[in-house]
Parts: C-alpha cells; structure tokens; sequence
C-alpha cells in the first residue's frame, strides 16, 4: 500500500469519527397512583412521583416508594436491555449512529392505602414467628449436640 493510499484510509477514518457523534440517552421514568411519592433506587432517593432519571446499566432495580398514608411498596424491576444494546450493534449505535439514540422507560406503580393490623392480627403473626423461632431454635440445639457425640 502505498503512502498516499494510507493517508486517504486514514483521512477517511479521521473524518468520519469527527462527524460521527453517536449518542445513547437513557431514561427511566416512575409513576405512582397517587402521585407524590418518595422514590428509591438501588437505596438511592431520587426524586418524588413523577420522577425521570437518566440510568447507565440495564438489569434488576431495587424500588421503593413511600407516601403518608399509604403502605411502602418494596419490589423488584427489570430494566431490559434494546437491542442496539448488544454487541456488535452497541458500538454502532454508540459510536458511529449521527443521530440520538434515547431510551424511554416508564414505570407505573399503585399504592394502596395504609390499613394498620388488628390487634389479633398483631397477635397471631407474633405467635407465629415465636412458633417458627422455637422449632429452628431446637433444630440448631439437636445439631450441636448431635456433632458434640
């Protein structure tokens, strides 16, 4: 190859990577019913109901929302990779795409209404546990003395 013919691939190359500006914008975007709700991330507050954040990673979210009067929701979400996520697209769609990418997602969540435990509702799930305890408690106590002989 010639060194004219090198100075073109590489002028070409140059050039194109000066106009190419590939951009991927993520968003993700949570709802509640009603409205005006604290909301977690991964144990990370981000804003209140209606909330837009912008995000690097896809994969399982830890979410939580909070709002007076109303139960805490504590759950799971997946945020779902696109396909121009994946390789080889992504350095396409990164890199080398003019135009912006952006990646919406929104999320919606009802909150119910808090209802505080009846006092034998209260006394029945302590009793319950105190059950469950006692039973782990002895299995614990047979181990040891069965690996103690």
């Amino acid at each position: 190859m010639t060194e004219k013919v090198r100075f073109l691939i590489f002028a070409v190359v140059v050039t194109l990577g000066l106009f190419a500006g590939g951009c991927v914008e993520r968003k993700l975007t949570v709802v509640s019913e009603p409205e005006g709700a604290i909301v977690w991330l991964n144990d990370e507050e981000v804003g209140t109901t209606p909330v837009t954040v912008d995000f690097n990673w896809y994969g399982d979210y830890y979410v939580r929302l909070e709002k007076d009067g109303y139960a805490i929701l504590n759950t799971h979400r997946e945020l779902d990779r696109p396909a121009h996520d994946y390789f080889p697209l992504d350095f396409f769609a990164q890199v080398l795409t003019p135009e912006r990418i952006v990646d919406e997602t929104i999320w919606t969540f009802d909150l119910q209404p808090y209802k505080p435990a009846s006092h034998d509702e209260l006394v029945k799930g302590a009793t319950a546990m105190q059950k469950k305890a006692d039973a782990e408690l002895g299995q614990i106590a047979n181990e040891i003395i069965s690996e103690s002989k």
